[in-house]
């Protein structure tokens, strides 16, 4: 008995397929540990914004090369949903958030609940919480607060602290992981 099936597969899907297996991580890591050194081809950024009801699911880095027009879509996406406004983000913050929720072996998106923040917005934020740091690394675009559903503030910030990459806050009380691109320190709890 012999048989034979065709299965038509794009070029997206299967990039789509290696993304979801491909450890993500910046080539500016030489420090980092060894599972984020030569971490892929691929780099894949999943979230959603329970503020604008958007979503973005995308690839952003292929074979050592940021994609100028999804860098773009990021940006907009971690806008300060406040104020509209947009400012570049550190795209090695993407990189540790995408590293972080590879390793928490996920397909669920992050839910995004600050990434850019005006100095209007963080002086709004500041005033209301002494979590709210006065030079936020929000404001220069270098930092995500970010939850997950199926995952614990623990885990996040455990996955987080592995890629060695930055900042990690622990904020169990609000449920939410900060990550940044700044000096490597962790806080919270």
């Amino acid at each position: 008995m012999t048989g034979s099936s065709t299965t038509g597969m794009t070029r997206r899907a299967l990039l789509g397929a290696f993304a979801a297996t491909a450890v993500s991580a910046a080539p500016t890591y030489s420090n980092a540990a060894g599972f984020l050194r030569g971490g892929g081809d691929i780099r894949r950024i999943k979230m959603y914004s329970g503020r604008t009801g958007e979503r973005i699911d995308m690839i952003y880095w292929i074979e050592g090369q940021y994609i100028k027009d999804a860098v773009k879509e990021v940006n907009y996406f971690m806008r300060d949903w406040r104020t509209d406004g947009v400012k570049s983000m550190d795209l090695r913050t993407v990189d540790i958030m995408a590293a972080a929720h590879n390793l928490l072996d996920v397909n669920e998106p992050y839910m995004l609940l600050s990434g850019y923040r005006s100095p209007k917005t963080n002086a709004m934020l500041r005033s209301r919480s002494r979590g709210v740091a006065k030079n936020s690394l929000h404001m220069r675009g270098q930092a995500a607060d970010l939850r997950l559903a199926s995952r614990s503030v623990n885990q996040m910030a455990r996955a987080a602290v592995a890629c060695q990459g930055g900042g990690v806050g622990r904020y169990s009380g609000s449920n939410f992981v900060h990550m940044d691109c700044g000096v490597v320190r962790s806080w919270g709890g």
